[in-house]
């Protein structure tokens, strides 16, 4: 730790106790005046949150803006996270493997949401921070009583929708095995009736993502796709439009996103069109649910002794939206016809 920089940051506090909307100021004045965030300020940075926990939303939102343009920008390769750099956040970061603040833990998806690229060990840690929280009613989320044990709330839901979004998990632009046995297991674990519906949404959406095999039919890779600028421009601001149209629109904009792919890209452009051809003619094929799936699946449902409702909503999707579906699934199917 730089002490020089660590003395400025804390110079700039009025009261050593508080972090004030004043005080942010004199540090963006003093110390960051050149806009340039290295190893010795950032660290500065995460130390000042950890010790001073009373906080104005201006620090909150000068931390996050401070620590995700070094991390993403500043800290080579630019724009995107290598490997070490995510070991350097969760290390610096993390206490016991665990994310104790709030603005470490929205820093986290941030990172995640603004990079065009991560490890897939950066979003899996993230994965684990939010269903930690789930399942035991602590952690940063549980500042201010928003938590209750084996319940998912709507912000939990909505974190974990947000690091899905954020492609940066070995599934590319789809979701993986690893992050569909995370969801089961916490479907599994949790109070059906008393989890917020967005979770019930995430849940059916990101299932049927993979078991219909769109991760594996998606384009080759995310940095692949964000290097379309009209994917980047897409109207779900920091998410793959193909990915943001299934989570928005409800159960049938998967289907349709996946079977509709001209609007990923501008039209009138003629490797743009013959992409999407393409996509199109993988999508369709994706519409297949086959061996392997329909065995995973069949383990999964129920595997907690009962089918909740959420997973009924599932396989009827499934057999709403599948082209061809595996002789396994079939029995499971005739349940919820």
């Amino acid at each position: 730790m730089n002490q020089t920089i660590l003395q400025r940051t804390q110079s700039c506090l009025a009261n050593p106790d508080r972090i004030s909307a004043e005080d942010v100021l004199r540090m963006r004045r003093e110390v960051f005046s050149d806009g340039v965030v290295g190893p010795p300020e950032a660290e500065a940075l995460i130390d000042l949150n950890a010790r001073v926990t009373d906080q104005s939303a201006e620090w909150g939102a000068f931390f996050l803006e401070a620590l995700s343009d070094y991390i993403v920008h500043q800290a080579k390769p630019e724009g995107h996270v290598s490997d070490e750099n995510a070991a350097w956040l969760i290390d610096h970061i993390s206490k016991d493997g665990k994310i104790e603040s709030r603005n470490e833990l929205e820093l986290l998806v941030k990172v995640l949401e603004i990079a065009r690229t991560s490890p897939g060990s950066l979003a899996s840690y993230a994965q684990r921070q939010v269903a930690d929280a789930v399942l035991t009613g602590e952690g940063p989320l549980a500042k201010g009583g928003l938590l209750e044990k084996g319940v998912i709330n709507h912000e939990e839901a909505e974190l974990m929708r947000r690091i899905l979004h954020a492609m940066s998990g070995p599934g590319g632009l789809g979701i993986s095995q690893d992050e569909a046995e995370l969801l089961f297991s916490l479907n599994d674990r949790t109070a059906h009736d008393r989890n917020d519906p967005a979770w019930n949404d995430l849940f059916v959406k990101a299932i049927a993502n993979y078991v219909l095999g769109y991760s594996r039919h998606a384009l080759a890779t995310r940095e692949e796709a964000k290097r379309q600028e009209a994917f980047l421009d897409s109207e779900t601001p920091g998410v793959g439009g193909m990915l943001g149209k299934m989570f928005g629109g409800g159960l049938a904009g998967i289907s349709e996103a996946l079977r509709n792919p001209g609007g990923l890209f501008e039209d009138g452009e003629t490797a743009a069109k013959a992409r999407n051809e393409a996509f199109e003619a993988g999508t369709r094929d994706a519409e297949r649910v086959e061996a392997a799936e329909a065995r995973w699946l069949v383990d999964r449902i129920g595997n907690d002794g009962s089918m909740h409702d959420n997973e009924r909503a599932l396989l009827k999707f499934i057999g709403e939206t599948a082209s061809d579906i595996h002789d396994d699934l079939k029995p499971l199917l005739a349940k919820v016809a």
